[in-house]
């Protein structure tokens, strides 16, 4: 099962950081690096909702000896319209080699600076390169989520490359149903599929700790959100933990 540990630099979605390990103190905020180090992991899988902790990861993988694997989470719609924006949903770019990361800037700089932070897939696909990137189709607000959990209409264009699709466990009332709908649609086109766990905390007794970062990062606290009334979407499982992940993979 597939790791995909996410940082604080993906605001208000994770409370984990790129410290590096040394750095780490009882009862501070717990490190990426202090995790793979503390459990012997070789490979790392980072996805981010941008660039801006690219540098400092790869920096310090590099100094610490473990593979980094840097994968971009972005926003897709069908097209550029304003009255397209009920199409959007989320995929994952993962960079391959050097080349890749070239082109996950440029891919960026065309979703954040030339639009609304999104990209069409025309735009993706005169961009694209097999050899040097993989897109990978997330568990949760892909296309097929919003499809089926919203009235959303997402067509993605898929042709100019092959998808890795993930499928999650993470105890939430959505996901058999979700996963159901996933393994239709790779039956039907033959598309891979890898089982993955979101980590944004170490241990399940954390989850408080995400669920106050994630209240404080939407500017909503002691208004419409509090710690016993959280509102959060889909916020109802302590599972998306490291904690969570070791045991789901002993389990395997």
């Amino acid at each position: 099962m597939l790791a995909l540990f996410k940082s604080h630099y993906s605001i208000g979605k994770s409370i984990l950081t790129l410290n590096d390990p040394s750095s780490v103190s009882d009862g501070g905020p717990d490190s990426i690096f202090k995790i793979a180090k503390d459990n012997n992991l070789e490979q790392l899988i980072l996805v981010e909702d941008s660039l801006i902790g690219f540098f400092e990861a790869y920096r310090r993988s590099n100094n610490l000896g473990i593979q980094l694997i840097f994968g971009l989470r972005l926003s897709m719609r069908n097209s550029k319209s304003e009255e397209d924006k009920t199409s959007e949903h989320k995929i994952v770019i993962f960079s391959k080699n050097d080349d890749g990361c070239k082109l996950l800037n440029q891919i960026y700089s065309k979703a954040f600076c030339d639009n609304d932070k999104f990209l069409t897939y025309q735009e993706l696909k005169e961009l694209w390169n097999d050899d040097s990137l993989k897109l990978a189709v997330p568990f949760y607000d892909s296309f097929i989520h919003v499809n089926n959990f919203t009235f959303s209409n997402a067509v993605p264009d898929l042709s100019f490359t092959e998808p890795t699709f993930f499928i999650e466990e993470n105890n939430s009332p959505i996901d058999e149903l979700l996963k159901s709908k996933v393994l239709e649609v790779c039956s039907k086109k033959g598309y891979k599929i890898e089982k993955a766990k979101s980590i944004y905390y170490k241990n399940k007794q954390y989850a408080q700790a995400h669920m106050t970062y994630k209240i404080i990062c939407s500017r909503s606290f002691g208004k419409s959100k509090t710690l016993s009334k959280p509102n959060l979407e889909h916020f109802c499982s302590d599972e998306f933990s490291f904690e969570s992940w070791k045991e789901q993979n002993h389990e395997q």
